[in-house]
């Protein structure tokens, strides 16, 4: 069955200018011709379509797509595994973030009793309770956010003065590794991963690895986090996701 361009645009959801562009880059071209030079899809064609669409929704550059479906050693068997992988993956990156939405106190300190004075010798120009009523409405039936705020209900000024040097402690020798130009994916950047999840568990509550990697993906999905960690050094945000997710692997 020959389809025109229109039709396979409509039935696949993309327009015909991207049908147009895929035939040009040579990605996906019609398999015929009408007399009067219009292009013409079969079932094949369709059947690639669908694949490029599903690459496309993993994220994959056209570039790449053109090269895994032109594999010859690939067959549809080979393509539909690959991609049961990757939405598999995906979607434990997902259900990852979402537990950390779900124990992210790191976006309040609930309870801080301090003077003025003290707030600002300890938290600067930042707010702690800025986000506070947004983190009870998300998360206050949590058991994190429940442990979290009993804890810091405790913490005085010399508790937060020590949870500040110890973070900044933390991001000083931090942001040095990943200067040094060491992968991310490397034995220092893990270590310090490792000691960050350390740090939330001592402080708020049990950061567990699945808990852990849900932060790193927080922390560049959530423009708020992403800037936390920009001001230290630019890219850290993305240095420091991909060290916890290679730190939490080596220790699956």
């Amino acid at each position: 069955m020959a389809w025109t361009v229109g039709r396979v645009a409509k039935a696949a959801g993309v327009t015909v200018r991207t049908l147009h562009h895929y035939d040009e880059i040579g990605l996906l071209s019609p398999s015929g011709r009408s007399p009067a030079g219009y292009r013409r899809y079969d079932d094949a064609d369709l059947e690639r379509l669908q694949l490029i669409r599903y690459y496309r929704e993993l994220g994959f550059p056209l570039e790449e797509i053109a090269t895994i479906l032109d594999d010859p050693a690939a067959d549809p068997a080979a393509h539909l595994r690959r991609q049961h992988e990757l939405v598999t993956g995906r979607i434990k990156r997902l259900q990852g973030m979402l537990t950390a939405i779900e124990f992210a106190m790191e976006a309040s300190r609930v309870d801080i009793r301090l003077t003025p004075e003290d707030r600002f010798e300890v938290f600067g120009d930042l707010d702690p309770d800025e986000h506070a009523e947004e983190a009870h409405q998300r998360w206050g039936d949590t058991d994190a956010y429940r442990e979290s705020a009993r804890r810091t209900a405790r913490y005085g000024k010399e508790d937060w003065l020590r949870n500040k040097a110890e973070n900044e402690d933390w991001l000083r020798r931090f942001a040095a590794v990943m200067e040094s130009g060491a992968p991310a994916d490397g034995q220092e950047a893990m270590a310090l991963a490792e000691e960050h999840r350390q740090l939330v568990s001592r402080w708020y509550y049990e950061c567990t690895y699945e808990i852990h990697t849900g932060l790193a993906d927080m922390y560049v999905a959530d423009e708020r986090f992403t800037a936390y960690y920009e001001r230290t050094r630019p890219g850290m945000a993305a240095y420091l996701n991909e060290a916890i997710h290679a730190n939490a692997i080596s220790r699956a």
